[in-house]
C-alpha cells in the first residue's frame, strides 16, 4: 500500500460533554485520541489538530486558526504539516477505530476519486472518517474559501467521492462508533471487551 499521512481533528469545545477535552477522555486503558493515533499508526506523519494537549513523541500538534473555527479549517491547519500524496482524515473521538479499517480506505482511493469516505449502517456519510488526495483536497479547499465555519458537508460534496461500506462486526465493537455525549460515552465503554479471567 503507497505511503499516507494522517490528521486527526482534536478541537471542539466539549460542549456536550461538560466542557471536558473530549480526545483525552479515557475509554478503558487508553484515552480517545490515543486509541485513534494507535489506528494511524501506519502513516509517515501524524498531525493532531487542536488546543494544546498530549500527544506521543513524533506526533504534530497544531491550532486551527482562529480557534474554534470546524473541522474545515483544522483540516487546512493540518495540511500545511504533511507532505504525502494521501491523506487520512479522522475525528479524535471514535475509540474503537482500526488499522484495519484505515487501510481499507486508503485502498479505496481509486485514481477517478478525490476521496474514500466510510458509509455507515445506516447509509450516512462519515465526513470525519476517510483517505483523500491531497492535491484535490488542497484544491477543494481553496475553493471553499474563507474556510471559518465552513462544513465538512461542502467539502465533501465538492469532490469526486467514492463511498466505501465496510460490514460491521459480529464479535467486536463497531469500528466508526463515535463518542459525542456522556450517554454515548458510556456506551462505548460498555462496549469493551471483557478483561480475561
Amino acid at each position: 500500500m503507497a505511503g499516507y499521512d494522517a490528521i486527526v481533528l482534536a478541537g471542539g469545545r466539549g460542549s456536550r460533554m461538560s466542557g471536558r477535552a473530549k480526545p483525552q477522555i479515557p475509554v478503558g486503558d487508553a484515552t480517545m485520541l490515543e486509541r485513534v493515533l494507535l489506528a494511524v499508526r501506519g502513516a509517515d506523519t501524524r498531525v493532531v489538530v487542536g488546543p494544546p494537549q498530549s500527544v506521543p513523541d513524533g506526533v504534530l500538534l497544531v491550532q486551527e486558526h482562529p480557534v474554534g473555527s470546524g473541522p474545515v479549517a483544522g483540516l487546512a491547519a493540518g495540511l500545511d504539516l504533511i507532505s504525502a500524496a494521501t491523506v487520512v482524515v479522522v475525528a479524535a473521538d471514535l475509540p474503537f477505530l482500526t488499522s484495519e479499517l484505515i487501510e481499507s480506505l486508503v485502498a479505496q482511493l481509486v485514481e477517478d476519486a478525490d476521496a474514500a469516505v466510510l458509509v455507515d449502517e445506516n447509509g450516512r456519510d462519515q465526513f470525519l472518517l476517510g483517505a483523500w488526495r491531497v492535491s484535490g483536497l488542497r484544491t477543494a479547499l481553496a475553493d471553499l474559501a474563507p474556510l471559518p465555519g465552513r462544513a465538512m458537508r461542502a467539502l465533501v460534496a465538492s469532490v469526486r467521492v467514492a463511498r466505501v461500506e465496510v460490514p460491521a462486526p459480529q464479535s467486536a465493537p463497531v469500528p466508526w462508533t463515535d463518542v459525542d455525549t456522556p450517554a454515548d460515552l458510556d456506551r462505548a465503554r460498555e462496549g469493551l471487551p471483557r478483561p480475561p479471567g
